[in-house]
């Protein structure tokens, strides 16, 4: 899974990196730990306006949520079945990147996971990435506002990935620059199922 993140990179490394412009330079902020459970708002660049980076809320929020409580079970969105969950299968084709430089995982030390070690997963040189995401618009409608609100989607683990995260064996889908615009322009889903990418840890 992923719920924990960090963006630490600067607001021109981002645009230079995504050759996107911040739409709000002033909601822009680096970010050594991005905890998913406050339902923070982050940078993410959508299909819909790929040259513009937007600030989003964490936390998918589909359309027909009568509240926003759901937005708790909907911070990650599983490849296998976004065609079939309620919250996903009309907008799996709302596609966005998150940018992101790092993220966190714990590993189990023993067989009920009372122990655990946390590590810091990064490309080997720090590079920036992108989460693979989808996207959704809500409207509240206590008080009219307009949220807009994403999911990271998680795979099965990759061998190095499973070696850490050895409980419930997932990872999010990490892109490069390679493949950015294919998640982009709504490749088929079954292309991003593998993460073919180099990655590091380090014990925090």
């Amino acid at each position: 899974m992923c719920f924990y993140t960090q963006q630490t990179k600067s607001a021109i490394q981002v645009e230079n990196r995504f050759n996107a412009t911040i739409q709000d330079k002033a909601a822009f902020e680096s970010q050594q730990r991005i905890n998913g459970f406050t339902f923070p708002k982050t940078p993410v660049i959508t299909n819909k306006k790929p040259t513009i980076i937007q600030h989003f809320n964490w936390g998918l929020i589909p359309f027909w949520a009568q509240d926003d409580s759901i937005k708790k079970y909907t911070l990650n969105a599983k490849i296998e079945t976004l065609h079939q969950k309620p919250s996903f299968k009309n907008i799996y084709n709302n596609r966005c990147l998150i940018p992101a430089d790092g993220f966190f995982e714990w590993q189990w030390l023993d067989i009920k996971g009372k122990k655990k070690q946390a590590f810091l997963i990064t490309l080997p040189n720090y590079e920036l990435f992108s989460f693979a995401g989808i996207w959704s618009e809500w409207l509240d409608k206590n008080t009219g506002e307009l949220i807009n609100t994403y999911s990271i989607i998680t795979t099965e683990a990759n061998e190095f990935m499973a070696e850490i995260h050895n409980s419930k064996k997932r990872m999010p889908v990490i892109l490069n620059e390679k493949n950015e615009l294919n998640w982009l322009h709504a490749d088929p889903i079954e292309n991003f199922k593998t993460v073919d990418i180099e990655l590091t840890a380090q014990i925090i």
